[in-house]
């Protein structure tokens, strides 16, 4: 592990210097320094910094600080209550000790597992622009099948950050040029040419929040995780679905995927080709293979595209039936 300096943050828009770099729980952070990948100067730990609340907001939403422990907030009796999907999503990430560490911003900051990306003996346009992807003809298995490009077909592995994409969730990021708020659909960039940039946030920039809006739908959902061991594994491929049924209708549903692109993927075709229409499998499967047109897989992970239309159809016969 190259050598580094390690400070405190003394405040939320302090900055960093070049080659600095935040620390919260370093649960994946530590591992790429581990591995070489990377490779900061300077460590700014920011756990004393007053992130650690989850608070009500006044719609009736929730303000979840970027140093909330994973595991604490998967406890939450406010998330459980009104955003199932999202304490099941974080409890169907890692092991309990990597959740007692991990924090909400650095779970929506984590980068993708890819094994190109994480061997630094490797050529990776993430971690070396221009030097390849040899994943679009080597290792791509579990790779995108959405969003990728000719540079980068790496997978976003936060199942967190795909329950949150379903909820409308807004990040709150403060930084030297001041305060803004990003949706978590927008919070990451699809690789194009500039791989290399997981996310729009800028150097120095810090995750201060998460706020979930008030949103009965919410109330009714899950998550559900497909992946190739019984536990502690990445997925395959993952759906964050909430749903609202009058009248035999939906009357509104919200859908993410996850493990098929470089971001959480909300699925918004799929979305509005179930909204008014009849709750049923089949409504369901035709929904998903609506989002699922836009695929693009290669020689090795088009049975995502099954596997996403199927767990989708699955979640959402689920709900609507109230079997969760």
């Amino acid at each position: 592990m190259k050598t580094f300096e390690y400070r405190t943050a003394a405040g939320l828009a302090a900055g960093l210097e070049p080659g600095a770099v935040f620390l919260a729980g370093g649960t994946n952070l530590v591992d790429l320094m581990k591995l070489g990948v990377a490779t900061p100067d300077v460590l700014v730990d920011v756990n004393r910094l007053p992130l650690h609340e989850v608070s009500g907001l006044p719609d009736g939403g929730i303000r979840i600080g970027s140093a909330v422990r994973n595991s604490d907030l998967a406890a939450d009796h406010r998330v459980r209550t009104a955003y199932p999907v999202l304490s099941q999503a974080l409890l169907a990430g890692a092991s309990g000790q990597l959740r007692n560490m991990a924090t909400t911003g650095g779970n929506l900051l984590q980068r993708t597992r890819c094994r190109y990306f994480m061997d630094a003996t490797m050529p990776c346009n993430k971690h070396r622009p221009g030097s390849g992807c040899p994943a679009r003809d080597g290792d791509h298995r579990n790779l995108a099948i959405l969003g990728g490009s000719p540079a980068c077909v790496a997978t976003h592995p936060s199942d967190m950050a795909v329950a949150l994409a379903a909820v409308d969730a807004v990040v709150q990021v403060d930084g030297p040029a001041g305060q803004r708020s990003i949706p978590v659909t927008g919070l990451y960039r699809l690789p194009e040419d500039t791989p290399e940039r997981d996310t729009v946030l800028e150097h120095g920039e810090l995750i201060t929040a998460v706020d979930l809006p008030a949103l009965p739908v919410a109330a009714r959902s899950t998550y559900r995780k497909a992946r190739d061991r019984a536990s502690y594994a990445f997925a395959a491929g993952s759906v964050a679905a909430a749903l609202r049924v009058a009248d035999g209708l939906v009357a509104d549903v919200r859908l993410a995927f996850g493990a098929v692109a470089p971001k959480p993927w909300r699925a918004y075709v799929a979305e509005e080709a179930l909204r008014g229409q009849p709750a049923t499998e089949e409504r369901f499967r035709a929904a998903a293979d609506a989002e699922l047109a836009a695929a693009r897989p290669l020689r090795d992970n088009a049975y995502k595209i099954a596997l996403i239309r199927n767990l989708t159809a699955a979640v959402l016969t689920a709900l609507a039936e109230d079997v969760r």
